[in-house]
């Protein structure tokens, strides 16, 4: 390596792990223009340019990568990215369909992701479209399904109908077909025509277990968990299948047919099966039986299964309100030295899961102090912390927590992306948080997650346009009630109130008490028209909590 490269080679890696994507793109073009002929280094300044929403520099990194590989297709991918920013969409569609008529089977994987780095939906849709009219998608079902997903995501309806009737004719009689073209519908709003095709795929799912799963999948997309409860129930039955048919029963609030098949498993049980009868424990917590789920979960008596049995048992005391004796059970595995180590850090987060679920703050707390005094600097427990304080409004006290996580571990990218989520959220340090976030997508620049929380600093920066670009590549990426809520707002703030209240609706369909949600409509002062077929959701049994971001 040339004396001159390492520098700014140096530098430019500082500022990307310090989250100055801006400095580290400045760095990285100098390095790469001082490296002579080295291909990756012009790759690398590209794409963090690229990264850093920085078109000039990563134009001037491409030349440099062109010059050195100019048949890569990474290089062509990028390349078509940036015309697509650039609104220059013929050099685009070129760029695409030289890298799709290359033969490389890689090729559509590299122009669907040239196409995701666009900013704006409707140029993105028509140089797909072009793609489409120009037959330049090659004939593997797996590219028109990625390209026909595409086209979903865009928002763009005739779009995804010219795809899916391109599919058929490609494909006649493929059944993967009928699945995609049933998700297009039901995005449409045509969700009986939608059940209708699904319905025919359900004979080849009987004899063909992939088919199953994926049709079971399918019927989750349009919502009808029953139907995909009922093709799960064909063929023959585990209690891996059993667990997935409880799930879909209770989330569906299917009550009738859950209890159904918790009598069918129980008749069954006499065997001490531990994976059967934590299953039947969990499918009674589901029907808000928590005596009979205690009386399951004591049922293992040892093995492997024994702890995970100890901890639902504590949860099903505290569902009958014996809360003494569920904090006694998650404290003797907490001291039980023979379990994992693991296994009892996990017990302090549930015990302050369960203190949560009852509105105790201080008791929360306590849990948490008690798991850091006995697991100094444990990233899990300092986690849950950071989220319990910043819950309760102690924004310091909340950041002091990450930033420990931060200390051990300086690449924890859920710490990275809730602390600078945090900030952009909860005060007015934009800066400092897009820094944070930036170390984030670095790390995972497709995690749908941290895209909302690129989306939501740029927002809370004033730079809407921008993040509704991000929002919306987040909300294709997950259903999550939060993006929809972050949407809405953006969309609000835009005056795009009609499109605004769509995205509330969709995120009070997931989640009716997401706070993001709650927040967004008191500070609009909108009230949404009721849901239709308004219900109480089922109960879900508690668990340990996950990372909430």
């Amino acid at each position: 390596m040339p004396p001159d490269t390492l520098a700014p080679l140096m530098a430019g890696e500082f500022a990307l792990q310090s989250g100055q994507l801006d400095e580290a793109a400045r760095w990285y073009l100098e390095a790469a223009r001082a490296a002579g002929d080295d291909e990756p280094l012009a790759e690398r300044a590209t794409r963090i340019a690229i990264l850093a929403n920085d078109d000039t520099r990563a134009a001037q990194a491409l030349r440099l990568w062109r010059a050195r590989a100019p048949e890569s297709p990474g290089m062509l991918a990028a390349s078509a990215t940036l015309a697509l920013r650039a609104g220059k969409l013929r050099q685009a569609g070129k760029d695409l369909e030289t890298l799709l008529e290359d033969g490389d089977p890689r090729g559509w994987r590299y122009a669907s992701v040239a196409l995701n780095g666009g900013r704006d939906p409707q140029a993105t849709a028509r140089v797909l479209d072009r793609l489409v009219k120009r037959g330049a998608i090659p004939d593997d079902l797996a590219a028109w399904q990625e390209f026909g997903r595409m086209a979903l995501r865009l928002d763009d309806p005739k779009l995804a109908r010219r795809i899916m009737d391109e599919v058929v004719r490609r494909f006649p009689g493929e059944p993967r077909v009928a699945l995609l073209r049933a998700t297009q519908l039901q995005q449409a709003g045509q969700a009986d025509e939608a059940r209708a095709i699904l319905a025919q795929v359900e004979p080849q799912a009987a004899v063909d277990p992939e088919m199953r799963a994926m049709l079971a999948i399918a019927y989750e997309t349009v919502r009808d968990l029953e139907a995909a409860a009922r093709v799960m129930a064909q063929g023959p039955q585990d209690t891996s299948s059993y667990g997935v048919r409880a799930s879909l029963l209770a989330r569906a609030g299917d009550n009738r047919a859950l209890a159904t098949l918790y009598e069918e498993l129980a008749e069954d049980a006499t065997r001490p099966d531990p994976t059967r009868r934590l299953l039947l424990g969990r499918i009674a917590e589901f029907l808000e039986r928590p005596a009979e789920a205690l009386d399951w979960y004591r049922g293992v008596a040892g093995g492997p299964h024994r702890t995970e049995a100890r901890m639902r048992a504590a949860v099903a005391l505290h569902n009958l309100e014996r809360r003494d004796e569920a904090y006694a059970e998650a404290r003797a595995l907490q001291d039980d030295a023979s379990v994992a180590d693991e296994a009892r850090r996990e017990a302090y987060l549930l015990e302050a899961e369960m203190r949560q679920r009852e509105g105790d703050d201080a008791g929360e707390l306590e849990v948490l102090g008690r798991g850091l005094a006995a697991w100094p600097d444990d990233p899990d427990l300092l986690y849950a912390r950071g989220l319990a304080w910043e819950r309760q409004d102690w924004i310091d006290r909340a950041e002091a927590d990450l930033r420990r996580v931060l200390v051990t571990d300086p690449e924890n990218v859920a710490a990275l992306n809730a602390l600078g989520y945090t900030l952009a959220d909860r005060t007015d340090r934009y800066r400092e948080a897009l820094e944070l976030i930036d170390r984030a997508r670095t790390a995972e620049p497709d995690n749908a997650a941290i895209i909302d929380s690129y989306g939501w600093v740029l927002y809370r920066l004033g730079r809407n346009q921008e993040a509704l670009v991000e929002l919306r590549r987040a909300w294709g990426l997950m259903k999550d009630p939060e993006v929809a809520a972050h949407l809405g707002e953006v969309l609000w703030r835009m005056g795009r109130r009609a499109d605004a209240q769509r995205y509330f609706e969709e995120a009070r369909a997931l989640d009716p008490d997401n706070r993001a949600l709650r927040r967004a409509l008191e500070q609009f002062g909108i009230t949404l028209p009721p849901a239709e077929g308004a219900g109480e959701a089922p109960a879900k049994p508690a668990t340990a909590p996950e990372a909430a971001r």
